[in-house]
Parts: structure tokens; C-alpha cells; sequence
């Protein structure tokens, strides 16, 4: 299994992203998106999930963060999608509880080959530091949409829109 990997490139008018995903790593990542906290986020999934993760991503941050959020969703999705080729050697359902503090969240998934998510998370605030947390559906919306995969993912509870973001991802 250990050929599950892809690089997947995607140049827009607002963003030019390059994915490099290899699914039997050892939880590295190399992140260049210009955005700390979705860095912060991916950087936790490369490292629990054991597999290595390089994302260059440039986006039109002046503007906002959406493009490039969205996109980098999408890449990784493609990415995802091209490095589990026909699913041999994988579940098709898998589920996690993901406690942090006072944060908890349940993510199911169905690598089913239709995209879908249904999305359940209320942040007492707003931001995260300089980011914007209703993009965190936007990525994973561009994810499911791309690795055909169906996620419900369902915030429990929690205070800390940091932390609840954080066992989501």
C-alpha cells in the first residue's frame, strides 16, 4: 500500500495551490498557505492521522481568506481522492470522538464515492484570532465535493471556538 500518495495542482484566477499527500507517512507536514490557523488545523490532521502533508498554497489575501480556504479544501480532496484509488485496504465507515478540554466533536465518514456533509458546529465567536470560522464549512465542502467522500461532522459541545474547531478538523 505503500504507493498512495498524489500531487495535485489547481491555478485559478485567485489561487495557485499545490497538494503533495502520502497516505503511509509519519505524521509530517510542510505548510505554506498564509493562513496560521487552517496551517494549525491541517498540521494536526498530517500528525494524528500519520500521514505527510506539503501544501504551498498562494491566495488573494488581501481580499479575504475564502478562496484560498476553499481551495486548498478542494486540492486536498483531489488529492485524497487520486491517493485512494479504488479503496482497497480501507474501511469504508470510520468514526471519531475528539475531545479537547471542554470541546467535543463526533466526524463520520463514508468513503462511499459521493460527496456530501452535513455540518453541525456553533462557535461562541466569530473569529479565531484573524480567522473566520464559517470558512471551516467552506473547506470541507470543497473537500467532500473532491475526494467523494460524505462527512457528518457534529460539535457536542463546547466554549472555545479554538477548541471546537480543533476536534473537528
Amino acid at each position: 500500500m505503500s504507493d498512495r500518495k498524489a500531487t495535485v495542482k489547481r491555478n485559478t484566477k485567485e489561487t495557485q495551490i499545490k497538494v503533495s499527500l502520502i497516505l503511509e507517512g509519519q505524521g509530517k507536514s510542510k505548510l505554506n498557505i498564509g493562513i496560521p490557523f487552517l496551517e494549525h488545523m491541517l498540521e494536526q490532521i498530517a500528525r494524528h492521522g500519520l500521514f505527510d502533508l506539503d501544501i504551498q498554497a498562494k491566495g488573494d489575501l488581501e481580499i479575504d481568506a475564502h478562496h484560498t480556504v476553499e481551495d486548498v479544501g478542494i486540492t486536498l480532496g483531489q488529492a485524497f481522492a487520486e491517493a485512494l484509488k479504488d479503496k482497497k485496504g480501507i474501511r469504508r465507515y470510520a468514526h471519531a470522538y475528539v475531545p479537547l478540554d471542554e470541546a467535543l466533536s463526533r466526524v463520520v465518514i463514508d468513503c462511499s464515492g459521493r460527496p456530501g456533509l452535513e455540518y453541525n458546529a456553533n462557535y461562541p465567536r466569530a473569529r479565531v484570532g484573524d480567522f473566520d470560522v464559517d470558512l471551516i464549512f467552506e473547506f470541507f465542502q470543497g473537500f467532500v465535493n473532491h475526494a467523494m467522500m460524505t462527512l457528518h461532522i457534529d460539535n457536542i459541545r463546547g466554549r472555545n471556538s479554538h477548541h471546537i474547531a480543533e476536534t473537528i478538523f
